[in-house]
């Protein structure tokens, strides 16, 4: 589980480790515990680009490679969109949209929620 989520060796002290592998390694072992439901609130939160790319690429195989259902409580977009292929939009504590992504992502409550006015003018 350590060499697929990337992290270090298991006697690696997390001192001495970046803020992103830390985040690996909370990922890692909360999958260790086999949980049935992962809930991650904001995963990709104070990560560089390249390591959010590798947190979406490892998360995406979470499902079929662990047994674990996957909620995942994010704004970034760019990791939601590479990572959860069903969504549920919020808007202060109100449900916007929910289904399949590209359907909710397309639904106009949400671009004007999420991105502005001016996005529904493109």
């Amino acid at each position: 589980m350590l060499a697929f989520f990337g992290c270090p060796p298991a006697r690696a002290r997390l001192s001495s480790v970046d803020v992103g592998t830390r985040r690996l390694v909370e990922v890692a072992a909360n999958v260790a515990a086999r949980p049935r439901l992962l809930i991650l609130d904001e995963p990709a939160a104070g990560l560089s680009h390249e390591e959010h790319l590798a947190l979406a690429a490892r998360l995406r195989e979470l499902p079929a490679r662990y047994g674990v259902a996957l909620i995942i409580i994010e704004h970034d977009l760019d990791l939601v969109r590479s990572v959860c292929p069903t969504l549920t939009v919020l808007d202060f504590g109100r449900v916007l949209a929910t289904g399949p992504q590209a359907e909710v992502l397309a639904n106009p409550d949400v671009v004007k929620a999420y991105m502005g006015e001016t996005e529904l003018l493109t």
